[in-house]
């Protein structure tokens, strides 16, 4: 499967991801301790690597750090 970058980027969410993981004050081993107890399958490693843009983000995944983080999927993708 081919993964496309996006202005260098494997996602647009990395950001956004980033700073409500900073509003929520949770580290980013906590983030991924929540997203393991929701079923995501995730190390703390892998959310450094979203918030930089370097791993692609699945939709049940941005569904689950929506949910997380407490704001929407939209919001998560600069739409709001």
């Amino acid at each position: 499967m081919k993964i496309y970058d996006f202005n260098g980027k494997k996602n647009i969410c990395g950001e956004r991801v980033h700073e409500a993981r900073r509003k929520c004050r949770l580290t980013q081993s906590e983030l991924a301790a929540k997203l393991q107890l929701d079923g995501i399958i995730i190390e703390r490693d892998s959310v450094s690597r979203i918030e930089i843009g370097t791993r692609f983000v699945a939709d049940y995944e941005l569904r689950a750090l929506s949910k997380i983080l407490k704001v929407s999927v939209d919001w998560l993708l600069g739409n709001e």
